[in-house]
This record gives C-alpha cells, sequence and structure tokens, in this order.
C-alpha cells in the first residue's frame, strides 16, 4: 500500500499534532507501508521558520520515510487571518505538488483549510481520503470567541463540508465522534475513533534528584509542572495568578512553565515578581521526560469555557510518568471525561487560583493518593493508548480506505 500523509506540522516540531504524524509515519513504514509526507517547514510552536530551512521546498529522509516540505506563510502573531492564510498557501502548494500515485491519502487537522485542498485534489483524481481530526474548529471559535456570532455558524458549515468531502474520519476521542456526527452531520458509519498515544520515550537510567538539581529544584520544593503549548486556549493567566496566591502564603509548591506560544511572552510579563514561577525553555526528549518525571504532580490548564474544543495532546505523555495529573478544567469537559476514565488525578475549577492551590495542596499532604493516581494513570496508558495499538489501527482503516480505490 502507498500512502500519502499531509500535514502542516512534522518532526523536528516537538509539540502539538507533529509527534504523532512523525510516529505515525515511522510506524506505518515498519509495518511495510510505502509513506511519503508533504509538509511545511518547522515553525510551531515558535511561530518562526527554523534556522537551516531556506527555500520554496526541501526533501528529506527522516528515519526512513521521504519528507518534502513546502514552504508556506508563517505569521509573526498567529491570529486567524495569519493562520487562515499559512493554511491557504500550504493547501495550494500540497494541491500543486507531486504525490506519486498514492493508493490512499491521509490528511491532518489541524490545519483544517489546507486539507480542505488535499481533499479536493484526491476527489478529482479518485484517490480515497481520511482525515485524521486532532481539533475541532467549530468548537474552538465557540468556546473561545461568541458561539452566536457570524464566524461561528460559517466556521461549523464549513467544517462540516470538508470533513463529509472525506472518505473516512478519524477523531482522537469518543466525545469528537459525538459532535462530527451529531453536530457536523457526517455518517456515523464512516468516522472511526483511534486514540492518541504518547510519544515520549522514557529511559530506565534517570537519577530523579541530579535531574531535580539541574533543573534548579530544592529537595524541599514540591514541584507542580505543566508542559507544552503557552496559547490561549491553555489560560495560563491562571497558573500564574495560582502561584502568586500560593507564595503569598509561604507555599513550598514551586511552578513551572516549560514550553512555548505565542502567550508566553504575555505570560513572562504577568509573572514578574514571582519567585516561586519558573519558566523553562523547550526541552529535547530525553530532557523533557526526565523533567516530567521530576515533578511531583502535573498539570493542565484550560481557559474557562473551553470543553470540547480539544484534548490536550499532554495528557498521554503525562498519563506514563505514574505522577499524578490535576486539571483546572470546565465539569464536564473532555479532559475532565478524560482524567476521570484513567483515574488519574483529580480536578480543580477552570479559571479559580484558589481552587488550583487547594488541589495541589491536597496532593501535598496525601502522598499515598498521589501515589495511586499516579498508578492508575500508568495502567490507563498501557491498556489504552499505546502507539503499537494505535498504529495498527491505522494500518487496517487506511487499507480499507485504499480497497475502494481498487473498487473504483
Amino acid at each position: 500500500m502507498k500512502a500519502l500523509i499531509v500535514g502542516l506540522n512534522y518532526a523536528p516540531e516537538p509539540s502539538g499534532n507533529a509527534p504523532y504524524t512523525t510516529k505515525l509515519s515511522q510506524g506505518l513504514a515498519r509495518r511495510g507501508v510505502s509513506v511519503k509526507v508533504l509538509t511545511g517547514y518547522p515553525h510551531y510552536p515558535e511561530w518562526k521558520i527554523r534556522d537551516g530551512y531556506t527555500g520554496l521546498s526541501m526533501d528529506e529522509n527522516l528515519s526512513g520515510v521521504p519528507v518534502t516540505r513546502l514552504r508556506s506563510s508563517v505569521p509573526k502573531r498567529p491570529n486567524g487571518l495569519g493562520r487562515l492564510l499559512m493554511e491557504i498557501t500550504f493547501g495550494v502548494r500540497t494541491m500543486l505538488a507531486r504525490w506519486d500515485r498514492p493508493d490512499v491519502v491521509l490528511v491532518v487537522s489541524p490545519a483544517l483549510f489546507s486539507a480542505a485542498f488535499a481533499i479536493l485534489r484526491a476527489r478529482l483524481f479518485r484517490i480515497p481520503v481520511g482525515i485524521w481530526v486532532q481539533d475541532l474548529y467549530s468548537k474552538g471559535i465557540e468556546e473561545t470567541g461568541n458561539a452566536r456570532s457570524p464566524l461561528a455558524s460559517l466556521m461549523k458549515r464549513l467544517e462540516s463540508a470538508i470533513l463529509n468531502a472525506a472518505d473516512g474520519v478519524n477523531v482522537i476521542h469518543e466525545r469528537f465522534r459525538e459532535h462530527v456526527i451529531n453536530d457536523l452531520g457526517v455518517p456515523a458509519h464512516r468516522v472511526r475513533v483511534i486514540r492518541n498515544w504518547t510519544h515520549v520515550q522514557h529511559h530506565h537510567s534517570f537519577d530523579r534528584s541530579a535531574a531535580r538539581k539541574r533543573l534548579g529544584w530544592a529537595a524541599t520544593d514540591f514541584v507542580a509542572l505543566h508542559a507544552g503549548n503557552m496559547g490561549v486556549k491553555q489560560g495560563l493567566e491562571n497558573v500564574i495568578d495560582t502561584a502568586r496566591l500560593a507564595g503569598h502564603s509561604g507555599s513550598d509548591v514551586r511552578f513551572v512553565l516549560l514550553g512555548n506560544g505565542n502567550q508566553r511572552r504575555s505570560l513572562e510579563s504577568k509573572a514578574v515578581g514571582i519567585d516561586r514561577l519558573q519558566f523553562l525553555e523547550p526541552l529535547p526528549d530525553r530532557d523533557y521526560s526526565e523533567a516530567l518525571r521530576s515533578a511531583d504532580v502535573l498539570l493542565v490548564n484550560e481557559r474557562p469555557g473551553v470543553k470540547e474544543m480539544s484534548v490536550p495532546s499532554k495528557l498521554t505523555s503525562y498519563f506514563v510518568t505514574g505522577l499524578p495529573i490535576i486539571a483546572a478544567t470546565e465539569a464536564g469537559s473532555a479532559t475532565a471525561h478524560e482524567l476521570s476514565a484513567a483515574g488519574a488525578g483529580i480536578r480543580a475549577e477552570s479559571g479559580s487560583p484558589g481552587d488550583l492551590v487547594a488541589a495541589i495542596e491536597r496532593l501535598r499532604k496525601d502522598p499515598d493518593s498521589a501515589k495511586d493516581f499516579g498508578a492508575a494513570g500508568r495502567q490507563y496508558s498501557d491498556r489504552v493508548l499505546t502507539e503499537d495499538v494505535a498504529v495498527d489501527s491505522y494500518v487496517r482503516w487506511l487499507s480499507d480506505l485504499a480497497s475502494r480505490k481498487r473498487q473504483r
């Protein structure tokens, strides 16, 4: 089977959907699938094309997978218009690029609008095409903006049309499936759920004390760490306010924000003068793994109102650490549902520094419960969120789509 994967993000980008697209491509290749990737120039989460990536296109071979990079616009400030322009320019370039007659095409969303161009070309040339939905655009506008605005209504219609144009839709959570079927009108038989997995490799040779010392954490610190993108939907002002509140009480909790994103500079400005708060730059895989495992509790924080638009990819990496998780999120959100299903931690009220401080202190004072939460998360990861199970499921799904080419 010859498979073409089209997605704006790919390695060496460290976060977002890039690690999943990369690992899936490599996993398919190991299983005998002839894989080619069309992707953009690495720019996320810094929103700046990395040094060394020049010209209008580049060809690479990464871990046995041929990768063609197509340059698109990259906004300095990733607002709606800038992102739309980036997706459209990448989408146009994917339509004009060489595809090498694949049996099946898999497009990755985000980016939804560039996916639309790839779906259009696949339909024109009668190539079966599936779309892998990591985030829901219409829900994103509803939950971070005005749900009744004309833009929200327009986005819902556009997202519905794009997903319905594909031969198959894969989503990463059952909650997404319900929305895609009930609200976006995609027939149920065309929608599958294949869960994401942890893309972080944990090495057994790990000296926790040495890692904490290297990161500047004292033995007496109780470290609450948030890893990943620092964007609007994360609402990390809540963590800053929580750190300030904890500092006023003389708490031993050290708050750590690890990663990058379009809100980082603003967050750093708001955090001036908070001694118990630390920002860390993105780390390479092994150092990232050691930072996660050196913490005492791992944080997920979502802006108030965010419920269905995404399932934080960081959860898959959190579960496998064996550490407890606190999610500051809305009751009934997809994140809260996932945390409850795993039994891996506790929920704090979204946007409430007092509630988040109380949740952290609860786990700090009850190490037995913290240990039980961590063990449950690891067991859930081993049972539900393994890479082998996911990649094998993609082989079956893509093979099923590819068989439609022979039928046509």
